[in-house]
């Protein structure tokens, strides 16, 4: 998109999700990427646009099923990955609410395109073309390996995922999608991270010691305090990260005050320093294994994140230099030992940074267009 001389610079509106930290993160390269070519963004949280109580709630339900053991994983594979009519009702309802305030922050930006990375997202901007937006430019990035139901509705421009199994899901539910795929998002600040030596100087890790980053997700969805505790106990210097999560933060210091090698945080904007100074990262199936790809560094995944997340591990074990595990300790420790091993014999990953994360991400805006005379 360039804009036209003597006129504003086209404008888009990028929808994410206060659901973890994984929508923005995308919505955050997204937003990065296309102000490199001229276009100005805002991003907007959808749950805050559904107003504080209905937000509340769809927060606390969505806490509540993942809290509940096979309950997310019911209403995933029954529900929301084909669609029923209790998720079409879903839809509408979300739908409903977040349209008009989306109409007019639409016509107060004079906002061209919008991009979803939040499935809710998707549904409120497919109302606004059906009903008096027809022009309006409609993208969606969804980056879990199976898109369900919600990310997928007929007046959507097209569709960006990471690989051709998330197309083909796609397209189960509409055949006549139009679908690129694309790299996962890459952060701007991955572009450029200290050296190892440099990241371990600063952190106070030895030269020659192993170590693991730990963390799982903004919500911290897994005892990471006993695995840290039992990779210390074998030698490994941990840098675990509890995310938002206070009580787990709160368990990781008091581990770190008597247990050598392991070193606590809570929410941290380091993850990149923490990443190069690491030798595997141990993490759950999200965002933080493309940022750890871009690195290079091998990727143990625990497997505690129901539902999408049982199909996003599923899709990473398929990319290389990665392993899967059980939450328990020991066999945790036992894992990284071995994915540590074989990843030393095998040659080193393509490389897939920032660069060429943007690049395929403009080429495929550009596949959109707007209008004449703010042509993609």
């Amino acid at each position: 998109m360039t804009a036209a001389a003597g006129r504003a610079r086209p404008h888009a509106l990028i929808l994410s999700g206060s659901v973890g930290k994984g929508h923005d993160t995308v919505a955050e390269a997204c937003a990065e990427a296309l102000q490199t070519i001229g276009v100005e963004t805002d991003t907007v949280d959808c749950m805050h646009m559904l107003g504080p109580i209905s937000g509340r709630i769809s927060d606390g339900v969505f806490r509540s099923l993942i809290a509940v053991p096979g309950l997310y994983d019911a209403f995933h594979f029954t529900q929301l990955r084909g669609g029923t009519g209790l998720v079409d009702a879903m839809d509408r309802a979300a739908s409903a609410k977040l349209a008009e305030p989306l109409r007019r922050l639409v016509e107060d930006r004079s906002a061209e395109l919008i991009i979803s990375v939040f499935a809710t997202g998707a549904g409120a901007v497919d109302r606004l073309k059906r009903f008096g937006m027809p022009r309006l430019r409609s993208i969606v990035y969804c980056t879990d390996a199976v898109p369900h139901r919600l990310w997928v509705h007929p007046n959507t421009d097209l569709f960006l995922v990471t690989d051709q199994v998330s197309a083909a899901f796609v397209r189960s539910h509409r055949p006549d999608a139009q679908i690129r795929v694309i790299p996962a998002a890459a952060r701007p600040e991955f572009d450029s991270v200290p050296s190892r030596a440099d990241a371990r100087d600063g952190l106070g890790v030895p030269a020659g010691a192993t170590c693991a980053l730990l963390m799982a997700g903004s919500w911290g969805l897994a005892r990471l305090d006993r695995i840290a505790d039992a990779l210390a106990a074998d030698g490994f210097v941990v840098l675990a990260v509890a995310g938002t999560n206070q009580r787990l933060a709160k368990r990781l210091r008091a581990l770190a005050a008597s247990r050598r090698g392991l070193v606590a945080f809570g929410f941290t904007p380091r993850i990149p320093e923490l990443m190069s100074a690491a030798d595997v990262v141990i993490t759950t199936p999200g965002d933080t294994c493309t940022e750890a790809r871009f690195l290079g560094r091998p990727l143990l995944l625990l497997d505690t994140i129901p539902g999408h997340g049982r199909e996003n591990l599923q899709l990473e074990l398929t990319r290389g230099r990665v392993a899967a595990t059980v939450s328990r300790p020991s066999t945790v420790v036992a894992a990284a030992r071995r994915l540590l091993q074989e990843v030393a014999s095998a040659p080193p990953a393509p490389h897939v940074g920032g660069r060429e994360w943007r690049e395929a991400f403009i080429a495929a805006i550009s596949s959109v267009g707007t209008n004449p005379d703010r042509a993609c």
